[in-house]
């Protein structure tokens, strides 16, 4: 079926991709930093995390599969109770946490189901700094229960000494009821525009689209995160020059957002398809910068932009 010209859809198949597939790297043996920088490596994360060098990290995202049974195109994660979903989760921790540096930060996603098993199992292994809760509004409504239109990110540190850049995660906010001190704007500004304010970044956030057919970073990926929510951890939680590391990496959202803002990346994703779609979008990151949302080192509100 041809697309519309405006649907900029990622959706190539394994074999119209087989030579972005090519550029992943298999690994089966212990590996070094060097062997693995800037790199998407296709197989089973379980598997190869424990060739990956120690503490290579500076920072983790990790997007598990909540626990929902959802069809990944052709590998089905199955909703199961609380004692296996925390093992699951347990068991990736446990391989992933050797992977951070000291002074690392990990945030894990969730939605509010998954969120009360991998808090439980986050307390016992880090410190507990934050909890992020997202307005996802994509989904339809539900007929007995409220609307599922929330998810969660628990940010953890291993250390009390971590690092987090609040300047560089400012949030612009239209000015509602504007105040004036002596005739003067008091904390905003008038532009073309409209009046905005510059505001520090709380841990809720509702100026995130999630991406949809228009917009050139979105994929077939039924579980996409969006490229604007991992700006802000990217740039809270790391410098440039870092590593970035995804576990379960997906269509690519987190080496692609890496790369665009001077990080240097590390992501695992075991399905092939997906391999494809995120080296893709990692080949548009060269010619392509973009962060939709994200303009002069400032988070749009959503909608506030008159173009």
């Amino acid at each position: 079926m041809n697309k519309s010209n405006r649907n900029k859809t990622i959706d190539l198949s394994i074999e119209e991709g087989r030579e972005y597939l090519s550029r992943c790297k298999s690994v089966c043996q212990s590996v070094t930093l060097p062997d693995i920088l800037d790199s998407t490596i296709c197989g089973d994360t379980f598997a190869v995390m424990p060739y990956l060098p120690r503490g290579f990290a500076d920072l983790i995202i990790a997007d598990p599969p909540y626990n929902l049974t959802k069809d990944f195109h052709g590998n089905t994660f199955r909703q199961t109770d609380f004692e296996s979903y925390l093992a699951f989760t347990e068991r990736w921790l446990d391989l992933a946490t050797p992977l951070l540096k000291p002074n690392g930060s990990l945030y894990v996603c969730c939605d509010w189901r998954s969120s009360m098993v991998i808090g439980h199992a986050l307390m016992k292994r880090f410190h507990i700094q934050n909890r992020i809760t997202w307005q996802r509004e994509k989904g339809r409504s539900a007929k007995a229960n409220w609307k599922n239109c929330m998810e969660d990110i628990w940010f953890v540190t291993p250390d009390k000494a971590y690092t987090f850049n609040a300047e560089a995660v400012l949030h612009r906010r239209r000015v509602i009821a504007p105040y004036k001190n002596d005739g003067k704007p008091k904390d905003w500004e008038e532009t073309g525009e409209g009046r905005f304010r510059n505001t520090g970044a709380s841990n809720f956030w509702d100026d995130i689209s999630v991406p949809y057919w228009s917009m050139p970073e979105n994929t077939a990926h039924p579980t996409q995160k969006p490229e604007k929510l991992l700006a802000k951890l990217i740039l809270a939680s790391s410098r440039k020059g870092d590593v970035v590391f995804d576990p379960f990496l997906g269509s690519g959202s987190t080496s692609v957002t890496a790369k665009k803002l001077g990080r240097h990346y590390v992501g695992i994703e075991q399905n092939e398809q997906y391999c494809v779609w995120a080296e893709k979008r990692l080949e548009d990151a060269e010619h392509n910068k973009t962060i939709q949302g994200y303009e002069d080192g400032i988070f749009w509100e959503r909608n506030a932009r008159k173009k």
